[in-house]
């Protein structure tokens, strides 16, 4: 393996941990109706006898500003669906309508969305994690190459340098896009 080869590795699970980072955003409710609140809410589907992801099973859409329409593909599953998406966390009371649910999305209170701030900087704090853990992969596999005679000491040295250049560019993203949220969350 090249240095080139590996720095490129290392840039791309950065992405990666940045993109997982904005679809987790994804499922943290800001009072808007969104299908990404509730597409991967796991659902045990008594009909299949197993665990199925909501989106695989049901059609989520957003007719209103404040209101989900789920729409199973099979209409036995509706039970199983209104159930999971009951017990989830996210305070929602789903409400049969013909071969359909409706899930109005209530109003976030102002505690509530504290909650949901704290959660948002958890996610974040854990994006960092997963970057940090990107870093010692790539300083890991520097190392190596020193080691092999693939680099030199200088090489090796930049290498380290490029790879945290890197952390700091992609920490930086995940601060900007947690500050977003917050912001997003926050206004009434």
């Amino acid at each position: 393996m090249d240095p080139d080869e590996t720095l490129l590795e290392v840039e791309d699970a950065m992405i990666k941990s940045v993109e997982y980072l904005l679809h987790e955003f994804a499922g943290v409710r800001t009072g808007k109706a969104s299908p990404a609140l509730i597409e991967n809410i796991d659902v045990h589907v008594h009909a299949y006898g197993g665990v199925s992801k909501l989106k695989s099973l049901a059609v989520i859409s957003s007719p209103e500003p404040r209101m989900l329409m789920v729409q199973p593909f099979d209409p036995a599953t509706t039970r199983d669906i209104e159930r999971a998406i009951r017990e989830c966390k996210l305070g929602l009371n789903p409400a049969a309508a013909d071969r359909s649910l409706r899930v109005p999305i209530p109003e976030l209170s102002e505690e509530r969305r504290r909650e949901m701030v704290k959660l948002v900087k958890q996610l974040a704090e854990e994006a960092k994690v997963r970057l940090r853990a990107v870093r010692k992969d790539g300083i890991d596999a520097a190392k190596k190459m020193k080691a092999s005679n693939i680099i030199t000491e200088d090489g090796l040295k930049d290498m380290e340098s490029e790879i945290q250049d890197l952390t700091h560019k992609f920490t930086k993203k995940v601060d900007e896009h947690a500050h977003a949220k917050e912001a997003e969350l926050m206004k009434v």
